[in-house]
């Protein structure tokens, strides 16, 4: 008898026993409609994946203000929730569960984004190196307006309204992201947080926000229904931390008590994007060293081939594996994993905007045979 893939075992995530463990990742494709809804087409988009052990949506955000990028979608509308109706409902009729992912951009935007062309808000009045995707093309980052500590409860209020939303839009779940640069790890980082209120300066005080947030999420979903997404070692969207080992080692044994579904970790890239520049600033914090930290379950995610993830949880340095471009372009990714057949190569053109070419027509192991 054939071993199995330690990636295509079950395993019990919060409420869920999934099939496999093979996580789609959150991937911002930039096709959302007319008033940044979801459509049909992203309906047949996630269908298409639904065979992964679970599927977490592309970054979505809780409110006009979170939005940093062109075409992607909100939870906060009517129309809104139900373009994510169409999309859960098409998911679920093949056996899937999904989790939406909670966003709020921060300083990552751009005056043309933001309502009546606000500026963008932080933690702190500190522009980001780097360009804003816009509809008019890339443009560089403006100063963003510092949030005052009266407007932090509405903000958290926003979440509590977008996890509410994503119940009634029949999600099995919600992730909280706090990674990448945006604004909920903005106040983290002592980079772009140098508040002087109870929400900076010491290290609790810049989790306070990442916290509220999270109680707020888990009071209308469940702690078991809830995941988090952090990036300890990342220095996207310009990203720095004085002490970042001390920073996410506090952050995460306090996640404990929490029982959350997983918390997901983007690991140091070691694939082929560890040659670029930011890379050589990232201090190396893994899934491994996490293990002796978190008590629950870990999503690993760092440019993962079947291989090393297959190792990752070999190893019990993961429990489950996300996994990025391999889902743009393979929507069989399970199937392809069991009989290790050939990945059809991913399109970088085609990742961000556009419409079905690159979305819904890669090709299944099914159909290259047929």
């Amino acid at each position: 008898m054939t071993t199995p893939q330690p990636l295509l075992t079950s395993v019990t995530v919060g409420a869920y026993t999934l099939p496999n463990r093979v996580v789609m990742a959150p991937l911002t494709r930039n096709r959302a409609g007319e008033g940044n809804a979801p459509t049909a087409m992203n309906a047949v988009y996630y269908r298409q994946r639904a065979t992964a052990g679970l599927i977490i949506s592309e970054a979505t955000q809780i409110s006009p203000q979170g939005m940093g990028y062109p075409g992607t979608p909100g939870i906060y509308s009517a129309e809104q929730i139900a373009g994510w109706k169409q999309v859960t409902d098409a998911v679920h009729e093949r056996g899937g569960r999904i989790f939406l992912q909670l966003w709020h951009v921060g300083r990552i935007s751009h005056p043309s984004l933001q309502p009546n062309g606000e500026l963008p808000v932080a933690p702190s009045a500190i522009a980001p190196d780097g360009m804003a995707a816009t509809y008019d093309g890339m443009q560089p980052f403006v100063t963003p307006r510092a949030l005052e500590t009266e407007e932090l409860p509405g903000l958290i209020a926003a979440y509590r309204q977008a996890a509410e939303n994503a119940q009634a839009a029949g999600f099995d779940g919600v992730e909280v992201h706090s990674a990448n640069g945006y604004l909920l790890d903005q106040f983290l980082q002592d980079g772009s947080n140098q508040r002087t209120d109870q929400y900076g300066g010491s290290i609790e005080n810049r989790a306070r926000l990442l916290f509220e947030v999270l109680d707020a999420v888990v009071d209308v979903w469940g702690g078991d229904r809830v995941g988090i997404r952090l990036s300890p070692s990342g220095t996207f969207n310009d990203m720095v931390d004085s002490d970042p080992q001390s920073l996410f080692t506090y952050v995460i044994s306090r996640l404990n008590p929490y029982n959350l579904a997983y918390l997901h970790l983007i690991e140091p890239r070691t694939g082929e994007d560890s040659q670029n520049p930011a890379h050589d600033k990232a201090v190396m914090l893994t899934s491994e060293y996490f293990r002796t930290v978190y008590t629950g379950i870990i999503l690993a995610a760092s440019g993962y081939t079947q291989d090393t993830g297959n190792g990752a949880i070999a190893q019990n340095h993961a429990d489950l594996v996300a996994f990025g471009r391999l889902y743009i372009s393979n929507p069989d990714l399970v199937d392809r994993f069991a009989h290790n057949a050939p990945l059809n190569p991913y399109d970088r053109d085609t990742f961000y905007g556009g419409n079905e070419a690159g979305y819904i027509d890669y090709p299944t192991l099914t159909e290259q045979v047929a």
